[in-house]
C-alpha cells in the first residue's frame, strides 16, 4: 500500500496547506460558518514499472528453460533454448499474448503461463517427442518418434524417416584431419542443391539452414578431436508449420558428445576400409575379419579383383570370401599349432599407414594362453589393415586368425584398437561347415595373405 502523508496548520481561520509536492492528504475540518475547506491537489507515488527482461531475469534458471522451450513448441520462439533472457524470448511471449487477444505485456500471468505449457505439452505429445540416446554413438538427441517412426543406423550414423520420405533425420559421423568449424561449414555448404539462407559458425558449433532441392533443411554439426558428428533435418515446405518447431526443439535437445559416462560404440566405419585376408583353398576361398567386410557395396582382393562374401559367424567375426577365375593361389596350411604364447602375426597394413605400399610383414605377438575355443587377447596390437592376419607359432604352424576391435570406452570413441586370436580350431570348423578343407598347403605365410578392400558409400 502506498503510504498516505498528511499535515495540518491552523492561522486564524482554519486555511489548509499541504507540506510536499509528492504527498497525498485527505482532511475533513471541522466546520466554521461562513468558510468552506479548499480542494486539495493530489500527487500520488508510482514506484517505476518493471521491465520484461528484469521480471524474467528474476525467474529461476529452470523456470526459463522451460519458457522458452515452450515457446518454441507453439512457435513464437526460434532461437537457441539456454535459459537466457533476450529481446527475442521477450518479443516470442507478446506474440503468444497477442495471438491469444491479450494485452502485449511481456510478462506471463499465472493463466496464461499455464495455457502456454499445457498448449506446449499437447504439441510434443502429437509428434511422439522423446529424448533418446543413440547406440553407436552415445549422442543425444530429441526424436519425434510419430512423425519418424522408420529408423535404421550402422556404424557411420543413424537415420529417422516418415513413412514416405517427406521428414528425413540424419545423424552422421566421420574422421577428418584438423577439423574445425568455419571448414566443416564451408564444406557442407558446397553439397549439391543446397542454397543457405542461414549460417552461424561458433568455434564448437556451426549452424547451416535453407533449401536443399525442394525441401527445408537444417544443419547443426560439431567435432571432438578428428570425429565429426553433424545433425541434418530434411522436410517438405508443406510440413513447415508442424516440423519447424521441432527443428527448434532438436536443435537445443542435440548433444553429440556428452559428458557423462556413456558407451560410445564402434568408430565410424571409413569410406574405404583395409584388412588382411588369408587364402584357405586353391579355388579362392578366403578368410577374413567379418567387420571388415560389412556394409561394404563392393569387396576386392588387391591384384585379383572383386569378391564375394559366401558366409560369415558373427560370434566369432570370421567372414568367408570367394574369388573366381584366380589362378596360382596359395592356401596356408591350416594345420594346428602346438601350445605356446609366442606368434608371428603375417598380414599387410593399412596403405595409408605404410605410403601407399602393399608389402606384407611380420610382427611379433603374444598371448596369456593358447586353444579353447573363445576369442584370446594379443599383446601388443598389430598396425591397422591387419585384422584378419595369419598367426603362426614359432614352428610355423597356423595358430588362428588375428582380429582387431575397437576398444569400447566411456564417452566417445577414441579410435584405439584391441586385438584377439580366433583360435585355429575355430577357424577350421568354420571353413568345414561351409564346405572348406582346408588340409594341405603352403607353409608360408607371406604368399598366402591378401589385402581385403572394403568400399563403402
Amino acid at each position: 500500500m502506498r503510504p498516505v502523508f498528511s499535515a495540518t496548520l491552523t492561522i486564524s481561520a482554519s486555511v489548509l496547506m499541504v507540506l510536499g509536492s509528492s504527498a497525498q492528504a485527505q482532511l475533513t475540518p471541522p466546520s466554521t460558518a461562513g468558510s468552506k475547506p479548499k480542494p486539495v491537489t493530489t500527487v500520488p507515488i508510482r514506484p517505476a514499472l518493471q521491465k520484461p527482461e528484469e521480471t524474467a531475469n528474476a525467474m529461476a534458471q529452470a523456470e526459463r528453460l522451460a519458457l522458452q522451450s515452450d515457446l518454441a513448441w507453439v512457435g513464437q520462439y526460434n532461437g537457441a533454448i539456454t535459459g537466457d533472457v533476450s529481446e527475442r524470448m521477450v518479443k516470442a511471449i507478446k506474440e503468444f499474448q497477442k495471438s491469444r487477444g491479450g494485452k502485449e505485456t511481456g510478462v506471463l500471468n499465472p493463466q496464461e503461463r499455464g495455457i502456454l505449457a499445457d498448449t506446449a505439452k499437447k504439441r510434443q505429445e502429437s509428434v511422439g517427442w522423446k529424448i533418446v540416446t543413440d547406440p553407436g554413438t552415445g549422442a543425444r538427441l530429441g526424436i519425434p518418434t510419430k512423425l519418424v517412426p522408420q529408423q535404421t543406423s550402422d556404424a557411420s550414423g543413424a537415420k529417422w524417416t516418415s513413412p514416405t520420405g517427406t521428414v528425413q533425420i540424419q545423424l552422421v559421423r566421420r574422421k577428418e584431419a584438423n577439423p574445425t568449424t568455419a571448414k566443416l561449414a564451408e564444406r557442407e555448404k558446397k553439397e549439391a542443391q543446397r542454397n543457405i539462407d542461414y549460417t552461424v559458425v561458433k568455434p564448437d558449433f556451426f549452424v547451416l539452414s535453407g533449401l536443399q532441392g525442394l525441401k527445408k533443411f537444417y544443419l547443426r554439426g560439431t567435432f571432438k578431436g578428428d570425429e565429426v558428428r553433424i545433425l541434418t533435418i530434411l522436410y517438405d515446405q508443406a510440413t513447415e508449420n508442424t516440423v519447424e518447431p521441432v527443428v527448434i526443439a532438436m536443435s537445443s535437445a542435440f548433444n553429440a558428445f556428452p559428458t557423462s559416462a556413456q558407451v560410445a560404440g564402434p568408430p565410424p566405419r571409413k569410406t574405404v576400409e583395409y584388412g588382411t585376408g588369408v587364402i584357405v583353398s586353391d579355388d579362392g576361398a578366403i578368410v577374413t575379419d567379418r567387420q571388415i567386410t560389412d556394409g561394404c557395396i563392393a569387396v576386392a582382393i588387391a591384384g585379383f579383383g572383386n569378391a564375394d562374401r559366401v558366409a560369415e559367424d558373427k560370434e566369432h567375426d570370421l567372414a568367408l570370401l570367394r574369388i573366381y577365375g584366380a589362378r596360382g593361389l596359395k592356401p596356408l596350411n591350416l594345420a594346428n599349432a602346438a601350445s605356446k604364447t609366442a606368434l608371428d602375426v603375417t598380414g599387410i597394413a593399412d596403405p595409408q599407414n605404410q605410403g601407399g605400399a602393399g608389402a606384407v610383414s611380420s610382427v611379433k605377438a603374444s598371448v596369456a594362453q593358447l586353444g579353447g575355443n573363445s576369442d584370446i587377447a594379443l599383446s601388443p596390437p598389430p598396425a591397422l589393415g591387419f585384422s584378419g592376419a595369419a598367426a603362426l607359432d614359432g614352428d610355423g604352424k597356423f595358430a588362428g586368425i588375428a582380429l582387431l576391435k575397437p576398444v569400447v570406452v566411456a564417452g566417445p570413441a577414441n579410435g584405439a584398437a584391441q586385438a584377439v586370436l580366433v583360435t585355429s580350431d575355430v577357424v577350421r570348423d568354420f571353413l568345414k561347415a561351409n564346405g572348406v578343407n582346408g588340409a594341405g598347403g603352403s607353409p608360408d605365410a607371406k604368399a598366402s595373405v591378401v589385402r581385403v578392400i572394403c568400399v563403402r558409400k
